[in-house]
């Protein structure tokens, strides 16, 4: 079966349905990089800081503590299966998309990749391992260019009039 292109002949309800799915998936999305961005202000010292606390530091403004073992096994643990079914989905769609099968497949798999490095690189920093700050911001960054370069290419491709495809 052929899916390159396939998200064109869709009847528009299931376009519909995609559109609105992604609109609301992404509110949800970037709410969550706000988040990240208030707690742990979006660098590798703030990540550091979010996971093993602040408490030596006497000129913070605000008071973190480490994360015990059960958060820490909570959060990575729930990010894995959640952000796993997020971006299954969306690269279920984008399969439907019309692109080169190069940039589908690295759009496709990229983001689970990335969040076995971040939310993995997490664990490991709280476990000791103080370089895979470093390694949590670069893979969470391009987790997120790989959603919303994803999310564009669907929601251009929901919205573009339908014509002609060659095969």
């Amino acid at each position: 079966m052929k899916f390159n292109g396939m998200l064109y002949t869709f009847p528009k309800e299931i376009k519909l349905l995609i559109a609105s799915f992604i609109i609301v998936l992404s509110v949800g999305f970037y709410t969550g990089l706000l988040f990240v961005g208030e707690t742990s202000s979006a660098n590798p010292n703030g990540i550091e800081e979010q996971y093993l606390g602040n408490e030596d530091d006497e000129d913070a403004t605000v008071m973190k503590f480490k994360k015990n073992e059960q958060q820490m096994l909570t959060l990575v643990h729930g990010h894995i299966l959640s952000m796993s079914i997020i971006f299954f989905l969306v690269g279920l769609i984008l399969s439907t998309t019309k692109l080169s099968k190069k940039l589908k497949a690295i759009l496709i798999v990229e983001p689970f990749i990335s969040v076995l490095l971040t939310f993995g690189g997490i664990y490991f920093l709280w476990k000791g391992v103080f370089w895979m700050k470093y390694i949590v911001m670069i893979s969470g960054t391009l987790m997120t260019l790989t959603y919303t370069t994803s999310v564009l290419i669907i929601l251009y491709q929901l919205i573009k009039p339908k014509k002609v495809l060659k095969t």
